[in-house]
């Protein structure tokens, strides 16, 4: 299910949403579903604007992509995220039967890896680490000014 126009490309859309998120005030988190070659959902997190801790790029993103499909397994779709995934979007994630996922950079403290990869759908593929330095950077550049603060 690697799609078309490459891993990468799509990861640079989901860089861009994460930008979106850091210029709003958000942890820089960016993510976009593509089901055969077309984009049909990016979010951003927008945990702080909405008021809502469940406002993870990944479950905006999922929303999105079920209300444009019109149905709610995505088993045809790939989620590129600019993080590991934490429980409760791995959790989401199962529910969809989300064909596969790609994210850039681990979260070793709340990722879901850290309580194993059976969170997620049996059928779902996973990839990790494309863009893993952009990803990782845009996130430690927003701790590391926070902390200044």
């Amino acid at each position: 299910m690697i799609t078309a126009l490459g891993d990468e490309h799509f990861m640079r859309m989901a860089l861009a949403e994460a930008e979106k998120a850091r210029q709003s005030g958000e942890v820089p988190v960016g993510a976009v579903i593509v089901c055969n070659n077309v984009v049909v959902a990016r979010a951003h997190n927008q945990t702080e604007i909405l008021h809502d801790v469940t406002a993870h790029a990944e479950m905006l993103a999922l929303t999105a992509a079920a209300g444009y499909l019109g149905g709610k397994y995505l088993t045809d779709c790939t989620l590129f995220v600019t993080l590991e995934p934490c429980p409760m979007c791995a959790g989401a994630l199962h529910w969809a039967q989300i064909g596969r996922i790609v994210y850039g950079a681990s979260d070793d403290k709340r990722g879901y890896c850290r309580f194993g990869r059976e969170m997620l759908h049996p059928k779902t593929k996973v990839e990790f680490g494309v863009l893993h330095d952009e990803c990782q950077d845009i996130l430690q550049h927003f701790f590391r000014k926070k902390r200044l603060w």
